[in-house]
């Protein structure tokens, strides 16, 4: 990427809220006249990264460059950088021109003028002729300029979101910020907007950073997507690239649908899963277990036996170009997408191609916590006090009657605020209906399904994340009570054990 093509660069930008670290070591490269969006969950850290683009927030840490200079102290009103947001904020008692107009009213330009043979610079309102002509450009752009004399309460919600965005581009910003603009509008009117947008921006040829949860209007828009997660970039790439190849389960899930299993690699480029070795174009480490992912329609239906896993078909939906089938192969479901009907309950096979089945390293094996044992002998970590084996921390030891750790030669321990790390596995943590009946509550905030199961993240009010694999179908957002049984909580000292020798 040429250094002179750059318009604005993020270097290992964070954000944090007191203890809630918002934005986490993002790093970004933006092309001049290019269209990247931004594309993620709600509170992902994506609004937050384009506020601190726009100057309305500071970095705690890192640095924003527009065309090579640091803006990252620069107030708003210094950049050349504006912003459309969801709610347009448009002024209701003005007409339509009077809203485009508004800022260039305000603003001052340097111009030069010449007295008696003398020159020099001055700073001076535009002129009407001046306003005139770039408002009508503006509303043509957006074609509103048959609507200059509306008033605003009489348009419909496309045509207000075009108000905004003449508002934006009137000032002739280099970049364009877009806050998740087209999310009041229904949703023939969004997709009409999603073309009208990409129109504007080949029109303009300036940059637009766009922000959305639409994987829709992403994959529609962009030239580049960014996806990200609790605060982190998961992939930067182009819509093509981000939904062929996707880096890990989390984006695959993401952006489009998906199947995801577990997998194990067998041999160079082989892979188990569904109880079948497949070949795969992915060189991982023998025994190594990883996240398989296939696309519906990267999966072929075939007669029995003639293809490489058997299994029943046990649901169908008509799609209009497609038909959505599900397969039920052992225990796993399998969706698969095919333009030919076939009988439900039928018998079929599967075959799938090598460079279809996409190999990942696993996101998690283990949840990983820091924590400390308290005077109880409890383990406390993640909000929580959880009852644990102590004498795992150290070995041939038992409790005495006064709680303290005994060794075999007799050498007495008190493990009280002891360091710990702990481990608990995907399948050790328990979810419950009623947040008073877990160890520690919180909210389930990703849901997502592996072919026999389902992947749960519950996070807590202070940001600790339990991933569990569960049987059990749960919603998004549903406040539940998280359970770890005290023989799955494994833990190991931070520090030697000598320093708890009790004197």
């Amino acid at each position: 990427m040429e250094k002179e093509n750059i318009i604005i660069e993020l270097t290992n930008i964070s954000k944090q809220y007191d203890d809630n670290l918002v934005v986490d070591d993002f790093n970004l490269k933006i092309r001049k006249g290019e269209f990247v969006t931004f594309l993620g969950p709600s509170g992902c850290g994506k609004t937050t990264t384009l506020r601190m683009i726009a100057g309305f927030e500071l970095p705690t840490s890192g640095k924003i460059l527009l065309n090579g200079q640091d803006i990252t102290e620069l107030p708003p009103y210094k950049r050349p950088i504006n912003t459309v947001f969801q709610r347009y904020a448009l002024f209701p008692h003005l007409d339509v021109y009077d809203n485009v107009a508004f800022g260039l009213k305000l603003k001052k330009i340097k111009d030069t003028v010449t007295k008696k043979g003398v020159t020099k610079e001055i700073e001076r309102k535009l002129t009407a002729k001046e306003i005139d002509a770039k408002v009508m450009q503006a509303l043509k752009i957006v074609d509103l300029e048959e609507l200059e004399t509306r008033d605003i309460s009489t348009l419909s919600g496309g045509q207000q979101q075009r108000v905004a965005i003449a508002r934006a581009i009137v000032n002739e910003p280099e970049i364009l910020l877009l806050d998740e603009p087209l999310g009041a509008l229904d949703l023939k009117m969004r997709k009409d907007m999603q073309l009208e947008l990409k129109e504007m921006h080949r029109k303009l040829g300036i940059t637009f950073i766009y922000v959305t949860h639409d994987q829709e209007e992403a994959l529609t828009m962009s030239d580049t997507i960014v996806v990200m997660k609790d605060g982190c970039i998961q992939q930067v790439g182009s819509p093509t690239d981000i939904y062929n190849e996707p880096n890990n389960a989390f984006v695959a899930d993401f952006i489009g649908e998906s199947n995801i299993y577990n997998g194990t690699m067998t041999d160079e480029k082989k892979v188990l899963f569904l109880n079948h070795i497949f070949e795969c174009v992915d060189d991982f480490e023998k025994n190594e277990k990883v996240d398989v992912v296939i696309r519906p329609e990267d999966i072929f239906l075939m007669d029995e036996d003639k293809g490489m896993v058997n299994g029943k078909l046990v649901s169908k939906i008509f799609k209009g170009v497609y038909y959505e089938y599900i397969m039920m192969v052992g225990k796993n479901e399998v969706v698969i997408h095919d333009t030919k009907e076939y009988e439900l309950n039928k018998t079929m096979s599967i075959y799938i191609k090598p460079f279809d089945i996409h190999i990942m390293h696993k996101e998690f094996v283990n949840n990983v916590y820091e924590g400390y044992i308290d005077k109880n002998n409890n383990v406390i970590f993640a909000e929580g006090e959880f009852e644990c084996d102590v004498t795992q921390l150290i070995p041939n030891t038992h409790l005495d009657e006064d709680g303290y750790l005994v060794d075999d030669k007799g050498i007495v321990y008190d493990l009280t605020d002891a360091d710990v790390k702990v481990e608990v596995g995907l399948k050790d943590i328990e979810i419950v209906d009623k947040e008073e009946d877990g160890t520690v509550s919180g909210e389930i905030v990703s849901i997502i399904y592996k072919g026999d199961h389902y992947q749960v993240i519950i996070r807590t009010e202070e940001y600790e994340d339990f991933v569990t694999d569960t049987e059990y179908t749960w919603n998004e957002f549903d406040k539940v009570g998280v359970k770890i049984p005290k023989e799955a909580i494994k833990m190991t000292l931070k520090n030697e054990a000598k320093q708890y020798v009790k004197d």
